[in-house]
């Protein structure tokens, strides 16, 4: 069995679409999105269409969960956009802006996605998480120590814990035996390249697996462009952010 994992899409349809072609050619079984659909990018509204399209389209085949900025999206506040935009100015004019653009159905949407997920396949125990399984928005990054990494899932029972978040593909095989694997951003990487990443999980028989990072070409460059020409306050900081450094 064939999974694609994607995770952080942030309302980039055109990274989205890029990458939806490439799982096509892979001919996956299943898709397990790993939430933060629509914050800060430039078409949340697309992005959720293609999403509904997504489950209709492969129905118990697509197991998503909730990522944090869904959340912060659908329970918004004005005291959650003064947090936001004192730690992070950009993000929190995203925020209050993205709720004058977004369509009421995709917010209850989101509202109602569970934070974590569970299951088996094969006999093989994976736990579908947004930041990690003890926090929806705990950082697990590259080059961690991991006896830090063994405390942040030492109370799952998963085999594979798979994870987003940071926009940072990483993974780790823990002496507990568990594998965790961050499988990075689709709509807004944090890598060098600034290009989508997302994971291919096969599942043998025999509940051995073997997971693998990819990484898609789409036009960052225009995507920026696009972010830009949203124009609210500090958009061009967001902008640069899908541009090489």
């Amino acid at each position: 069995m064939k999974i694609a994992i994607i995770s952080d899409i942030h309302a980039n349809l055109e990274a989205l679409e890029a990458v939806l072609f490439e799982i096509e050619k892979s001919n996956v079984d299943k898709i397990f999105c790993l939430g933060d659909l629509f914050l800060a990018g430039y078409d949340p509204n697309s992005t959720g269409a293609k999403i509904f399209e997504l489950i209709k389209k492969y129905k118990e085949n697509f197991e998503i969960i909730q990522g944090n900025t869904d959340k912060m999206l659908a329970n918004y506040s004005e005291e959650l956009f003064e947090l936001a935009k004192n730690k992070f100015p950009c993000m929190g004019y995203a925020l209050r802006d993205d709720l004058n653009i977004i369509d009421k159905k995709y917010l209850d949407f989101i509202r109602n996605l569970p934070e974590k997920k569970s299951i088996e396949i094969n006999n093989l125990k994976i736990e579908l998480v947004h930041g990690s399984p003890r926090k929806q928005d705990e950082n697990i990054y590259p080059n961690l120590d991991i006896n830090e990494v063994e405390q942040m899932v030492e109370n799952s029972n998963a085999q594979i814990i798979l994870c987003g978040h940071t926009h940072l593909p990483c993974g780790y095989s823990l002496n507990s035996g568990k594998t965790v694997v961050n499988v990075g951003s689709v709509g807004r990487s944090m890598t060098q390249d600034k290009m989508p990443y997302w994971a291919l999980l096969t599942i043998n028989n025999d509940a051995t697996f073997q997971i693998e990072h990819k990484t898609t070409k789409y036009d960052n460059k225009k995507v920026s462009n696009i972010i830009l020409k949203r124009n609210f306050p500090h958009s061009d900081e967001l902008a640069k952010m899908y541009l090489e450094n």
